[in-house]
């Protein structure tokens, strides 16, 4: 299976190839590193690992945590395949089939980011217009997710929040009159850089579907 692990380290020569040498020694074949930010004299990765059979996420955690300095923020499952380029893959069919250009984004958005799932909601009535393979039938509370209301999610800017054990992404669709959720259960909260990766493709998505 593949694992996603968001790592937290000192931004200085040699911690990342500690961190590839613990890798190793799990058994893990690193097959991506996406930098989410360097500030403060510490670095934010994550790794993308082809792992070997089932995963303790804490054992991980403990092996890591043991090399001075580096803090695990968060293993978790991921159906990314690095390498592959998917946002040009979903704007490549989203140019040829523009009519279909939001229910190809909600599709194909969740692997981007790793999220579980995605679904595009009416910003004037509140209504799901497309769900992706897994989303709920409703955001509302009742038949949806407990304790979540669509007016929550679906705020004028784009942002990132936690509700209850749900990991949300919400994001205003430029002159759509939608908004585009995504969710996660496993794995930490959105970090900004995804959120900026799903801006972006979110508004080459809208200029093709005009």
């Amino acid at each position: 299976m593949m694992l996603r692990l968001r790592v937290s380290f000192p931004d200085r020569p040699g911690t990342l190839g500690q961190v590839a040498r613990v890798l190793g020694t799990l058994g893990a074949d690193i097959l991506q590193v996406t930098v989410l930010e360097r500030e403060a004299g510490r670095a934010v990765d994550d790794f993308t690992v082809s792992w070997p059979g089932p995963f303790d996420a804490d054992g991980i955690r403990d092996r890591l945590s043991a090399v001075p300095g580096i803090r695990v923020e968060a293993v978790w499952p991921t159906r990314e395949i690095p390498g592959v380029a998917p946002d040009y893959d979903l704007l490549k069919h989203v140019a040829s089939d523009p009519g279909r250009a939001f229910a190809t984004l909600v599709d194909a958005i969740p692997d981007l980011v790793s999220a579980e799932w995605a679904v595009a909601v009416s910003s004037e009535s509140g209504e799901l217009v497309h769900r992706s393979w897994q989303a709920p039938q409703s955001l509302d509370e009742e038949g949806g997710l407990s304790g979540v209301k669509t007016a929550d999610l679906t705020s004028l800017r784009p942002s990132a929040l936690t509700a209850g054990r749900h990991r949300f992404m919400s994001l205003p669709v430029p002159g759509a009159s939608l908004h585009l959720v995504l969710a996660r259960t496993e794995g930490p909260s959105f970090h900004r850089a995804e959120l900026d990766r799903a801006i972006r493709v979110v508004e080459i998505v809208s200029i093709i579907s005009r």
